[in-house]
């Protein structure tokens, strides 16, 4: 099945949104990029604008030093995690991306009532990194930016068609206030689903893709 292509843009821009963007959408925006960044390197990766926002956010604050901890392992605790600023989500950051992801499906349900015009462009992470693997990547441009575009929309395509095979599959659990181990428990889960959606956008360059 061949994907219809966006028409062709220079970039990409997709917003990661949670409660007070202080854990799990930071978490997200900076382990989004330094993914980004391994597999296409610091020029190719610049056309992904990748950013965060809270539906209720702690605007000004720094990132979550539990959180921060579950980024050192890739070394992103001190530079990295020193540049995050927290901030509120406004309407005019989900119309200006092209792709926005909740921790939460709840956290999109804000998105939308914050900016209707989101409605097509919004998932939780989680549900967004699931059906991306339903898609046939094989149909996908090459490119990565306009593969994200075309990507976003072959898993609007799907979504409704293919529901979580449990009630809390597409979910983050907010780990604000609990001990490290909740923390660690909400990494992983971004990790994974991020870690799809990168490679799904940018394959490993020894995944050529069939026909490719």
């Amino acid at each position: 099945m061949g994907y219809v292509e966006a028409p062709p843009q220079a970039g990409f821009r997709l917003l990661y949104v949670c409660t007070g963007n202080i854990c799990r959408s930071p978490f997200a925006e900076i382990l989004t990029r330094h993914l980004l960044i391994g597999r296409l390197g610091g020029r190719a990766a610049a056309a992904f604008d990748v950013s965060s926002a809270g539906v209720q956010g702690v605007a000004g604050s720094a990132i979550h030093p539990s959180i921060r901890h579950e980024l050192s392992p890739w070394g992103l605790h001190l530079a990295a995690a020193d540049r995050f600023v927290a901030r509120q989500l406004r309407p005019e950051m989900a119309s200006s991306a092209h792709l926005v992801l909740g921790a939460n499906v709840r956290h999109r349900s804000a998105v939308i009532e914050c900016e209707p015009g989101a409605l097509s462009t919004s998932f939780s992470v989680r549900e967004f990194a699931r059906l991306a693997l339903e898609v046939d990547q094989a149909a996908l441009p090459a490119d990565p930016v306009a593969r994200a575009h075309a990507l976003v929309g072959a898993v609007r395509q799907r979504r409704g068609v293919s529901p979580p095979s449990l009630p809390d599959a597409d979910r983050i659990p907010d780990p604000m206030g609990k001990p490290q181990e909740a923390h660690h428990e909400a990494a992983m889960l971004i990790l994974d689903a991020v870690s799809t959606i990168v490679d799904v956008i940018a394959p490993p360059r020894n995944r050529v893709r069939a026909g490719g």
